[in-house]
């Protein structure tokens, strides 16, 4: 299939509809404008159904409702609009509902800036909302790796019953590169029994809840829950790690950022020094246990964690390093983008170099 250069929150929405979303409920917000005005435009030709709600909160809602009924449903916004959306997402993650939410982040706090940013870490990767739940956190550091995680990310979100949640920024959702939109396989998943499709007496009856008054009986909920959220962690961790073979420093970044840090890797070298990175591509389950391997290797020295925050998935690759090697942090906030230049600098002076 031949590659289509498009947008990247363009290229979000055609995935999730390759996927076989047929359900969009959102609310506009900066820089992730264009993936409900692609979906107003296509789902209405192929029987889906785009509703621009009268809020964020309405939009959460409405995902619960479709997701419910055992639909492939996705929802979207940008860093204040998904905080307006957190009580929703525990309530859909307590009812065991699958869907997709992408937030494109911009920065702050509060309304912040409509530039590019990473501080929605804490809020996607620890539960942002209520009460012990989990997201699985995908974090593309390309168009086409966001294509394909959108694909697989639906399937996650019905294989495990659970809300999954496509991190980018503003960099990813406003670029243009080449995708191609393969035809993807899919994971073999179950069919939707505990979908209320409608009571015809062939059935138990569906009930999706997240209350239960009896303190027991949730208790016995979030840990049938939690076994889940295990399987997950086993399962579904994604890392890559590049150049991390004989490299003296390794970098830990994600999305965009990781490619800023590629681009420094190469300009290290010419300068004679190693540099590695690890880019977690799920944030959670966040992969620790390769953060632990390379700090037992002897080359490494020290670990730098490079953001577009204050800091904040430092505070991870600090309890995955588990204090073998020191662990460093360089960011850039409010919108405001590491320079290649400034990293190399934080690298060398991690060295002793300045």
């Amino acid at each position: 299939m031949a590659k289509v250069l498009m947008k990247g929150n363009e290229a979000i929405a055609e995935a999730a509809i390759q996927a076989g979303c047929r359900y969009f409920f959102g609310y506009p917000i900066t820089p992730q404008n264009e993936i409900p005005a692609y979906m107003a435009k296509k789902l209405p030709k192929i029987g889906g159904t785009f509703i621009q709600a009268e809020s964020e909160v309405s939009a959460i809602n409405m995902v619960y409702g479709a997701s419910g009924a055992g639909a492939r449903v996705m929802t979207s916004s940008s860093s204040p609009g998904i905080s307006l959306k957190q009580e929703g997402i525990s309530y859909i993650a307590g009812a065991e509902l699958p869907c997709m939410i992408v937030n494109i982040v911009r920065g702050g706090p509060g309304l912040g800036s409509i530039q590019p940013a990473q501080s929605d870490y804490f809020q996607a990767t620890k539960g942002g909302g209520h009460g012990d739940y989990h997201m699985v956190v995908l974090a593309p550091a390309t168009l086409q790796e966001a294509v394909n995680l959108v694909m697989e990310g639906f399937d996650i979100a019905d294989q495990y019953r659970n809300p999954v949640m496509l991190l980018g920024d503003g960099m990813l959702g406003q670029m243009m590169e080449p995708v191609e939109f393969s035809a993807y396989e899919g994971r073999d998943l179950p069919p939707k029994t505990w979908a209320t499709t409608g009571y015809d007496g062939s059935r138990q009856r569906n009930i999706i809840n997240s209350l239960y008054i009896d303190p027991k009986a949730l208790e016995e909920h979030v840990q049938k829950i939690y076994e889940k959220y295990k399987a997950i962690e086993r399962d579904e961790v994604k890392v890559e790690c590049y150049n991390c073979e004989g490299a003296e420093i390794i970098v830990a970044a994600y999305g965009t950022t990781s490619r800023i840090v590629k681009k420094v890797i190469s300009m290290a070298k010419a300068e004679g020094i190693d540099v590695g990175l690890i880019r977690p591509i799920t944030l959670w389950p966040f992969p620790y246990s390769t953060f632990s391997e390379w700090a037992d290797r002897e080359h490494v020295k020290a670990f730098l964690s490079v953001e577009m925050s204050m800091g904040q998935m430092v505070e991870d690759v600090r309890l995955g390093v588990d204090g073998k090697r020191p662990v460093y942090f360089y960011g850039r906030t409010g919108g405001m983008v590491p320079h290649p230049d400034a990293i190399l600098e934080e690298i060398k002076r991690i060295r002793g170099d300045v």
